[in-house]
């Protein structure tokens, strides 16, 4: 299933219901005076209604142009044969529903179908005293449609903005975070570890001037804990040293990061998907899923910029599955040969004893790998 077709899986919400009661009523208050073609363009201007309570989804159109341009052109045709229908309320509501959120094109087209829907009404009603204060209503929708629809892109921006910001303040806390960590690191190796090693050492001298000298078996005995104490407290401190110097990360908080990083980048949906219970994974296990993830996203960026992004983890028993696919809208061609990118990833997953795909899918690009966890 698509990505656009799967945003109709979303609740209708007030306000879609409120949008399509524009369009939707005035087609049953010309229903008393239709005729035949009348209930033609009725039923079809219904039947097409049906999708536009999805009419947008997080912000991005979920329909095509070319559906809310024929809502258009079947009630404008409706109110130039039953001028008293009111259906020009659902001509007007679809016109300004485009020029809020659809390209240039689909924009000049509603405008000039409006257009063409007043002038023939007016002339086969012979109502062009009408026709100067409906033209002057187009109007009027297409200013009140860009204005909003210059707010909506300030919005838009400013919420960016406000992620970028947001980001950065959370990667200056993490690099005062890890710097703190190292400073920590270096004065656990510098001092503690030091001072436990010499302490061994020290306690090893001991045991051996008190065995020399013929000291009791518990002092011996006593002085040996000691100096097994401290060994295993050096080893201790080291280990402490090798993690916080580590840094490790879970692997869903690094993708999640670069997801975040092109979604800043593009202006583009870019989201995960965790199923599964996540679970700590072999460092080359982890590698081997980010790098993917880095490689799939890079290729976007060259071959389909400001394409949406899906990324799947799906923990399984003994495997962990990854699929990054890319929205295209369209099917991409076949690649003529695999590139170092992708010749790489799969190597990296053969010696993991994993398996590879990738290839073009119904609307982007798709890869999926799988590696044992």
């Amino acid at each position: 299933m698509t990505t656009r077709w799967a945003r109709f899986h979303r609740i209708p919400q007030t306000q879609d219901w409120l949008r399509w009661g524009f369009i939707v009523v005035p087609m049953f208050a010309a229903m008393p005076q239709a005729d035949t073609l009348s209930w033609i363009l009725i039923g079809v201007t219904l039947a097409l209604s049906i999708p536009l309570l999805w009419l947008y989804t997080d912000g991005r159109p979920a329909l095509p142009a070319a559906l809310m341009v024929t809502v258009v052109a079947t009630s404008g045709a409706l109110w130039a044969t039953v001028p008293n229908s009111f259906a020009s309320i659902t001509m007007f509501s679809t016109t300004f529903f485009i020029v809020l959120r659809q390209p240039v094109v689909p924009i000049v087209v509603a405008i000039l179908l409006d257009l063409g829907a007043i002038t023939v009404w007016a002339a086969v009603h012979d109502a062009w005293r009408g026709a100067l204060p409906t033209y002057t209503i187009v109007a009027v929708i297409i200013l009140l449609g860009l204005n909003r629809r210059t707010r909506l892109a300030k919005l838009e921006q400013t919420e960016l903005a406000l992620a970028r910001a947001q980001t950065a303040t959370e990667e200056h806390a993490r690099a005062a975070a890890l710097a703190e960590r190292a400073r920590i690191a270096r004065e656990l190796h510098d001092v503690l570890a030091h001072s436990l090693a010499g302490l061994s050492l020290n306690l090893q001298g001991a045991r051996l001037m008190l065995v020399r000298d013929g000291a009791s078996p518990d002092a011996v005995a006593q002085i040996e804990r000691a100096q097994k104490l401290a060994s295993e407290g050096l080893a201790e401190a080291r280990k402490a040293v090798a993690a916080l110097r580590e840094d490790a990360v879970p692997v869903e908080r690094t993708i999640a990061d670069l997801l975040t990083a092109y979604r800043l980048d593009s202006g583009a949906r870019a989201e995960l998907r965790i199923d599964g219970e996540p679970r700590d994974l072999d460092p080359a296990v982890g590698t081997a899923l980010v790098r993917a993830v880095q490689e799939a996203l890079a290729n976007t960026r060259k071959h389909a910029a400001k394409a949406d992004v899906d990324v799947r983890l799906d923990y399984t028993g003994a495997e962990v599955a990854l699929t990054v696919a890319d929205r295209q809208g369209r099917r991409p061609p076949d690649a003529p040969a695999a590139g170092y990118g992708l010749r790489g990833m799969s190597e990296r997953v053969a010696l993991l004893d994993g398996r590879f795909e990738s290839g073009p899918g119904e609307d982007g690009w798709r890869i999926h790998l799988t590696v044992p966890a």
